[in-house]
């Protein structure tokens, strides 16, 4: 149901759309054949620091999630509540960069070839590094997708089609303001699943109901055949469950930040067991989301 996708001047020549890792597609179906909903966990790449943060990583597919969002540290997160954006300034301060961010993917690739990896955040940092650059080492390194929340349609030749061109999945935002007219625009090089944002707002900053869900999903669902995802407001092992039931996954991310935040020593650094207790938390939310459908 997309749109053909015209690469234009993408500096990956004329080659159209490269095949990505099929990793995203082939947890879908994966998902779809066994009769239930999707968790995807959210955290920052380098918070509280990188070693810290590996291990959370290397431990999500374990405690049973489905898709790993990771965040690329930035200074202004504008789309983030204050969990998030203070998990940002935590990784920025201990060292973290986007090339960090490689790595950390690149390690965990090591040990997982199949569970898919999401990169979230903002424009600035991979404009910075250089767009060519940061698509030809994301791919080496193991990202599977990209979404990237300051980049409408309108702008798609600066990151969007080029990414596409290298074989890695733009997952666009959709939120309650996006309407009939809007969303073919928002789809149309959508690649992945489409996220949905529960909620207008920042991210943490409320709950929307499962009615407004219900009507969200099924509007989209009349747009698109990608899976839809549903993040924003999502905290508790019960509000993941009721979402599952509802759309192909849901999206956990402050209420885990905020684990790690609960795990800090005063003077900021992992405090022995933060790792166990930030994993046996997504357990519950595992927990939560399969057995939602019964």
């Amino acid at each position: 149901m997309s749109a053909a996708i015209d690469t234009g001047n993408t500096g990956f020549g004329d080659t159209g759309r490269a095949a990505d890792s099929g990793r995203l597609a082939a947890k879908f179906e994966t998902l779809r054949r066994e009769g239930r909903g999707g968790l995807v966990t959210f955290v920052t790449a380098g918070d509280p620091d990188y070693a810290t943060s590996l291990r959370i990583v290397q431990g999500l597919p374990g405690a049973g999630a489905d898709v790993i969002e990771i965040g690329m540290p930035f200074t202004d997160p504008m789309a983030d509540g204050p969990s998030i954006q203070a998990a940002s300034l935590r990784a920025l301060r201990a060292g973290m960069t986007l090339r960090g961010t490689l790595k950390l993917v690149t390690e965990f690739r090591q040990t997982d070839a199949e569970t898919p990896i999401i990169l979230m955040g903002y424009y600035n940092p991979i404009y910075s590094y250089g767009v060519e650059r940061f698509l030809t080492d994301a791919r080496a390194a193991g990202v599977d997708g990209l979404i990237v929340v300051d980049l409408p349609p309108e702008e798609d030749g600066e990151l969007c089609l080029p990414a596409l061109a290298a074989g890695i999945n733009f997952i666009r935002l959709a939120t309650p303001t996006t309407d009939d007219k809007r969303l073919p625009t928002v789809l149309a090089n959508t690649s992945g699943f489409v996220y949905y944002v529960s909620i207008t707002g920042i991210t943490g900053a409320a709950t929307a109901t499962e009615e407004a869900i219900t009507e969200a999903v099924g509007r989209l669902r009349r747009h698109t055949d990608l899976p839809v995802a549903v993040g924003f407001g999502i905290t508790t092992p019960a509000a993941a469950a009721s979402v599952a039931r509802l759309a192909d996954a849901a999206v956990v991310g402050s209420a885990i930040v905020n684990r790690i935040t609960a795990n800090l020593d005063e003077t900021g650094l992992a405090a022995p067991g933060l790792v166990d207790d930030v994993l046996a938390f997504v357990r519950t939310l595992s927990e939560g989301v399969r057995a939602a459908r019964g």
